[in-house]
């Protein structure tokens, strides 16, 4: 996120970190993602960390509330941690064996080692080579025996309670902010289209078929860093044992890359099944700027963001 919570002063942070035996000289904001508040660390001894923390109000997919959420990310980085990958950006343990700390109700965090590299952005495009390197990683973390905390994932949209209040309040004023109402005229104008586009993703996953496989749920360009070693995935709140398609929908785009999934893994992929998980993405994207927008906000770098995810994902909705 662009905007740093009041809250989480330095003071709060740096008593957090002495759970890792983390005694920091330098703490830096760090302005980057969308979700999640980043933070740098050095120490004395130039070593170097990433601190990630959590808004637990707002992990839907982790669970509905804060202590569920906590649960659901709490398996999450331990899963993480577990994996004999190399390329897992995985968080670091505590002394006693803990990869998140709870700040407050609100908030946890993690603590990963710092990755001297190159960043990408989600909708970066991928060139032919890339995507063969990532659908190889991706082949190697499907077929990797998932640790015991390795979370289930559920077809569902967490957030469908928030779209169909959404729709069912189009004829009232929404007074969250100064984009509640711009929000309420453009999911009116594309009310019809979502409805459809629900009664589609319910068809796809209840009709979704496959054996299960360790996924890690976003590893689209921004959850991508290459140094001068090897390329990492990061962000690894959303792994889950589900089918491949989860993830192939993010990088796959012809029927080339497909094929070498296959030759590459053994797995058929399903069409219906990648179809089914870019509708998802897309809906709970809408659903999380549509909560946003009716919650009390204000006009930030996040949330105008949030406004030009919404207007693009909406229009998507309807070209699809």
């Amino acid at each position: 996120m662009k905007d740093r919570p009041p809250t989480l002063t330095d003071e709060v942070l740096r008593e957090a970190l002495r759970a890792w035996h983390i005694t920091p000289t330098t703490l830096t904001h760090a302005p980057v993602g969308f979700g999640d508040h980043h933070w740098t660390a050095t120490d004395n001894h130039t070593r170097r960390w990433f601190i990630t923390v959590t808004d637990l109000t707002d992990k839907p997919h982790c669970g509905p509330t804060p202590e569920l959420a906590w649960h659901g990310l709490h398996q999450a980085m331990a899963t993480a941690a577990a994996l004999p990958l190399d390329f897992v950006a995985a968080p670091l343990r505590t002394p006693d064996g803990h990869t998140l700390r709870r700040l407050g109700t609100h908030y946890a965090i993690s603590v990963f080692p710092y990755l001297d590299g190159i960043a990408g952005d989600f909708g970066d495009p991928l060139t032919p080579d890339d995507r063969a390197e990532l659908l190889d990683l991706l082949a190697s973390l499907h077929g990797t025996p998932p640790p015991p905390t390795t979370p289930p994932h559920r077809p569902d949209l967490p957030s469908r309670s928030h779209l169909d209040s959404a729709l069912k309040t189009l004829h009232d004023p929404w007074t969250g902010g100064p984009f509640a109402e711009p929000a309420r005229d453009l999911l009116t104008r594309h009310a019809a289209t979502l409805q459809r586009r629900l009664e589609e993703f319910d068809h796809r996953a209840a009709t979704l078929r496959g054996r299960p496989v360790l996924t890690h749920g976003e590893p689209h360009p921004g959850n991508l860093l290459r140094t001068r070693r090897r390329r990492y995935l990061l962000d690894w709140d959303t792994v889950a044992l589900a089918v491949p398609e989860r993830d192939l929908w993010l990088i796959a785009q012809d029927i080339e890359d497909l094929a070498r999934y296959t030759e590459t893994s053994g797995h058929p992929v399903d069409p219906s099944a990648l179809e089914l998980y870019r509708l998802r993405w897309a809906l709970e994207d809408v659903a999380a700027f549509l909560t946003w927008f009716r919650a009390p906000h204000t006009r930030t770098a996040d949330t105008e963001q949030a406004w030009t995810g919404l207007s693009g994902t909406l229009a998507e909705l309807g070209d699809g």
